[in-house]
């Protein structure tokens, strides 16, 4: 069995090998319907620019695509094979029905994965009152520098923002 990891190495892998795509999902980004209102087209680009307190992107999610998709039969699957990918690559025991229902890190008062509840980062975040960790006065905190060898596109999109203020 493999090493423990926690959720973002999960998100990472995920995003990074295509596994939502292996898994049946459809990536979001760039999906703005043009028959659409624009108040719609907005709320999808908002979504697709979803970035989590660490610096991860939402839209990608594979347990978040999981939430979002329609049908059942595929939205099990997906939640069958994430199961296994936390088993098989990272030694998490998770049963497909305890991938539950996540509207992403920042929800009030919505859905959220227990590793999301879990999450460091985000608690940190949530205490400081703070958009994402670009934001925070100790940016980028020995925690986040952490989580940064696993992600570094993480540290880019939040350099990126950071530089603009």
């Amino acid at each position: 069995m493999g090493t423990k990891q926690d959720r973002r190495s999960f998100l990472k892998m995920s995003v990074t090998s295509g596994t939502g795509l292996a898994i049946g999902c459809l990536s979001l980004s760039g999906c703005v319907n043009p028959t659409k209102t624009d108040t719609t087209a907005r709320k999808e680009k908002k979504m697709n620019e979803m970035i989590a307190y660490c610096g991860l992107t939402c839209h990608s999610c594979p347990i978040l695509l999981a939430t979002r998709e329609k049908n059942e039969e595929k939205r099990n699957k997906m939640r069958t094979e994430i199961a296994r990918i936390c088993k098989e690559q990272y030694g998490m025991e998770y049963k497909p029905e305890d991938i539950t229902d996540c509207d992403g890190c920042k929800t009030e008062g919505g859905r959220l994965f227990s590793g999301c509840k879990k999450c460091d980062i985000r608690k940190c975040a949530r205490q400081k009152n703070v958009e994402n960790c670009a934001h925070c006065s100790e940016y980028a905190c020995e925690t986040l520098e952490k989580f940064f060898t696993m992600d570094p596109d993480a540290k880019a999109r939040l350099d990126v923002i950071r530089s603009a203020f």
